[in-house]
């Protein structure tokens, strides 16, 4: 993450400060402050049903600040302060109406690792994926895991006590904490240890008084006990553990400033059985007996979650454990009497199936067959030899509420993840939430189980403590709060006297907004669950795009999440009010490179280059005049192309020509051929009967004609006839991404009129092309047969030859290629044919992930060109630098214009290799 890069957006733009807070805490910090609008909307939300407006947020750069803006916000009347990491928390702890602390600007780093003590003292903000990285060379890791582990935040797992995958080996992060530096609201600065180290004055006395109620008070047999305040860890014969008691406490008790945490050895040759059962309740019967067995991860999910994901067990649910060792793991497929089992030792493969556990807590928020389904009983755990009744009577529950869901989660540990789709929009649905809440609690309570088993309770489920613990115990949860929080400045409404949990639902007065991308960019945008997939930073390789903002600023607007949540808060009018006129909207979206990443990579499917499409479409709505220059140059250039030519050759060379274009001087504009591709078609003759038609679009046709000419060389070899549409046509795209929804449907009502009488496939070999074909045409035209049937017809250069021509052989070409797959094309056509096509050619070697920055007009425009090279740097440069004398491989336009602007290779069209293996190259 370059986190020098910032976008010069709105900053302080509309300061709310009628108390003067944000100016004292200006003078009182180092960090930073802002109390802007998009500050307080970006924080409104974390991966939660539940939503609270800040006054502000505070990024403090280290324990003083922490220190300052604690005492600040008692001097102001206790106004509220919630400490915050990646704002994934499923319970609505991570919101407040006071100071958010954003933990992860600056406190984010690693202190010390020492191998020989297996120990590292961290900042709160740091992400679980540093840590794991900065370990593994010393053959260590730091053991809970949650999937959330390439953003989560150590501070944020130890408010939650977050679990993960290995914790039926490696416990909870209350099991791997030594010490915490931690400052309370009273601005006391304490170090928790065991011993009664750190313990607050009137802490132990208080346990003193009630170490029979705490000795009967919590249920047995729970390794996911996660609900409530550990105070049983501070009974002495539990050794008086004041850093285990924290833990949990979701930021009511102190505010950690550092940690010291236990490490673990890594397994030395991991090993992932899969196990296949019938289904669910015989993998959740079956999970309990494998323990013996000393698996690091009993993980499981059934069918309806899985949705088709390839190698997998015969099954209809399945158990994910790991072992270390093939003998291990010999010994557990002997003992698993399951189905069927697969065992697997390829890392990659290890990896592909993670993956399907990993994104299930997106995946989950999409039913099979359609519908959303939402967080709200998120995470209850029972004793794991009980799993498989509790699942069988809460999947009955669900029956009798009228309910969908699908569960799965962390088996081993007797932990159920669910989404379910509540309707949180309606009245009588919101009540039907709080009735089904109570009827599962008092479920998840008769099977001796706890209402959280990683999550915490937050605001979802702490109502409904006194129904697990008993009114005594709840009220010493009250006692201890005071004795650390006095004030109750820390997270109230949090844990210990919490809100209703039907209220502040996030969904409340959202209203339909617009029409253009179906049910509304307020609505759809809410779809939005927060698991913040969109924030991974770091290094990044694999073919997954998203996001390529956030990783190029490290700015949570310049996120998708960040997008959806700005875009949320301009729907509901509270804290944006201006609406589509939204400065604050459109700087957010400003830096969105409608990679259509987020398309495929969301695990919920959030496709924010539709939404900036019908922002910008609404936020120059009847004010022509404010829109960017480059709206009506590069938005529409296919016209000014088809108007003029190579005659714009000269225009552009004309001095001051690219400041009246809107283009940024760092950029040169690219030449228009001399002879377009639909010329060159024109005056070559073909005696084949045609079999498909081949789309010229605009890129190819005016700007690399040469590629057109090869994919025609390649297709005819293969015995295919090649035929064009019958006149000018355009997919629309340029209008598309500029926000020019109506001149787009236009562009694409002409079109239609000229392909009306095709039949056969259409092959387009301009990857974004295809995809707005195939996506954007249908959703802007949805009425219009004819756009669907187009849509439908649309293959990519290589899904035409292995469709059409099953039984060529391409040209041997033997050789490594480098390069990048066209962002558009992984999140929306998908490479198979391309990997295949390659592989039958000789081509070896991956393409790179991510985008190249450049994405259409995006890179072109002024104030874009630092973050365009960010973007290319994540991926694509350090691929193309890391192979000497490379064929560079890029099917997309702009791929190869960015190649060629920031490197001396030249990127080639995959049709161009195979026509010079014919030798027939140009």
């Amino acid at each position: 993450m370059r986190r020098g890069l910032r976008h010069p957006g709105l900053v302080g733009r509309h300061q709310e400060d009628p108390s003067g807070l944000a100016s004292d805490l200006r003078a009182a910090v180092a960090g930073d402050v802002d109390f802007s609008v998009t500050a307080r909307a970006l924080t409104t939300m974390d991966a939660s049903n539940y939503r609270r407006v800040p006054a502000g947020t505070v990024a403090p750069r280290d324990a003083a600040d922490v220190a300052a803006v604690l005492e600040v916000c008692r001097a102001h009347g206790t106004t509220p302060v919630v400490a915050r990491g990646a704002g994934t928390s499923i319970a609505g702890q991570a919101t407040g109406t006071g100071v958010v602390l954003d933990l992860t600007r600056h406190m984010d780093g690693i202190v010390s690792l020492d191998p020989s003590a297996r120990t590292a003292v961290v900042r709160p903000g740091l992400v679980l994926d540093r840590l794991r990285a900065a370990a593994r060379p010393h053959g260590l890791t730091f053991g809970p895991d949650p999937s959330t582990h390439s953003r989560c935040t150590l501070g944020g797992m130890i408010g939650n006590n977050a679990c993960g995958a290995h914790s039926v080996a490696w416990g909870t992060t209350a099991d791997n904490v030594r010490s915490l530096d931690v400052v309370t609201y009273g601005g006391t600065a304490l170090t928790l240890g065991r011993d009664g180290r750190g313990a607050p004055d009137g802490l132990l006395g208080l346990i003193d008084r009630n170490l029979a109620l705490l000795r009967t008070g919590y249920p047995a047999g729970l390794p996911r006990r996660i609900s409530g305040y550990a105070l049983d860890a501070l009974l002495p014969e539990r050794g008086v553990d004041v850093v285990r008691s924290f833990c949990g406490s979701e930021g009511t008790l102190g505010v950690v400033t550092e940690a010291t945490v236990a490490l673990v050895p890594l397994p030395a040759e991991p090993v992932l059985v899969v196990l296949g059962y019938a289904d669910e309740s015989a993998a959740a019967d079956a999970a309990a007996g494998l323990l013996p067995y000393g698996p690091l991860t009993v993980e499981g999910m059934a069918a309806d979650l899985v949705r088709g994901a390839s190698g997998l067990p015969r099954g209809g649910a399945w158990l994910f454990c790991e072992v270390d060792g093939a003998g291990a793991a010999a010994r557990l497929v002997r003992a698993a009497d399951a189905l069927d089992a697969a065992v697997v030792r390829d890392p990659a493969g290890q990896r592909a199936l993670w993956r399907i556990r990993e994104d299930a807590a997106g995946t989950a928020t999409r039913l099979p067959g359609g519908g959303d389904a939402w967080p709200g009983w998120e995470d209850c755990a029972v004793p794991p030899a009980r799993l498989g009744a509790y699942l069988r009577e809460f999947r009955a529950l669900l029956a009798e509420f009228g309910l969908r869901g699908v569960p799965y989660g962390h088996f081993g540990d007797g932990c159920v993840h669910v989404r379910i789709d509540f309707d949180l929009w309606t009245e009588p649905g919101v009540r039907d939430f709080r009735r089904f809440s109570e009827a599962v609690a008092d479920l998840v309570v008769a099977h001796g189980g706890s209402l959280s088993g990683e999550h915490g309770d937050g605001r979802a489920r702490a109502e409904l403590l006194p129904r697990m613990y008993g009114d005594e115990l709840v009220g010493l949860f009250g006692a201890v709060k005071d004795v650390w929080d006095p004030d109750g400045g820390l997270n109230p409404g949090t844990l210990v006297r919490p809100e209703p949990l039907d209220s502040g639902l996030r969904f409340t007065g959202l209203p339909l907004v617009g029409t253009g991308t179906g049910a509304g960019v307020g609505r759809a945008a809410a779809r939005c669950v927060g698991v913040a997939k969109c924030r991974v930073a770091g290094p990044s390789t694999g073919p997954g795009v998203m996001c390529p903002s956030y990783r190029a600023t490290g700015e949570e607007k310049h996120s998708t999440r960040g997008r959806a949540r700005l875009l949320h808060e301009m729907a509901l009018g509270e804290v944006i009010t201006d609406g589509w006129r939204s400065e604050e909207v459109r700087d957010a979206l400003d830096l969105c490179l409608s990679c259509k990443g987020c398309r495929s990579d969301c695990p919920v499917g959030v496709d924010m280059a539709a939404y900036k499409a019908e922002f910008l479409d609404r936020h120059y709505a009847r004010r022509p005049l404010a829109r960017p220059r480059s709206h009506w140059t590069m938005g529409r250039l296919p016209g000014w192309l088809a108007r003029f030519g190579r005659g714009l050759n000269a225009a552009m060379a004309l001095p001051f020509a690219a400041r009246l274009a809107g283009v940024t001087p760092e950029r040169a504009m690219p030449r228009v051929a001399e002879r377009s591709f639909v010329s060159w078609f024109a005056e070559r003759a073909s005696n084949r009967t045609p079999a498909l038609t081949l789309w010229p679009d605009t890129f190819t046709n005016h700007l690399a004609p040469e590629v057109g000419e090869a994919a025609v060389r390649v297709l005819e070899d293969a015995g295919l006839g090649v035929e064009l549409p019958p006149g000018r046509v355009c997919c629309g795209l340029t209008y598309v991404s500029t926000g020019q929804l109506g001149a787009a449907r236009k562009v694409m009502l002409r079109t239609l009129d000229v392909t009306g009488e095709l039949t056969g496939p259409v092959v387009v070999l301009e990857p974004s092309c295809a995809a707005a074909l195939r996506t954007d045409l249908p959703e802007l035209l949805p009425d219009d047969p004819r756009a669907a049937r187009l849509a439908s017809s649309v293959v990519t250069f290589a899904e035409a030859l292995e469709t059409l021509a099953p039984d060529w052989t391409p040209p041997r070409l033997d050789r490594p290629v480098t390069g990048q797959t066209h962002c558009h094309q992984h999140a929306v056509l998908g490479d198979g044919a391309d990997r295949r096509l390659r592989e039958k050619a000789g081509l070896t070697g991956e393409l790179a992930g991510g985008c190249c920055g450049l994405a259409g007009n995006f890179g072109f425009e002024p104030g874009h060109y630092e973050v365009s090279v960010a973007c290319a740097e994540d991926q694509l440069l350090p691929a193309l630098r890391a192979t000497e004398h490379p064929t560079v491989l890029a099917d997309g336009f702009s791929c190869r214009t960015q190649i060629a602007d920031l490197t001396e290779h030249r990127g080639r069209h995959l049709a161009e290799l195979l026509a010079e293996g014919l030798g027939e190259g140009l």
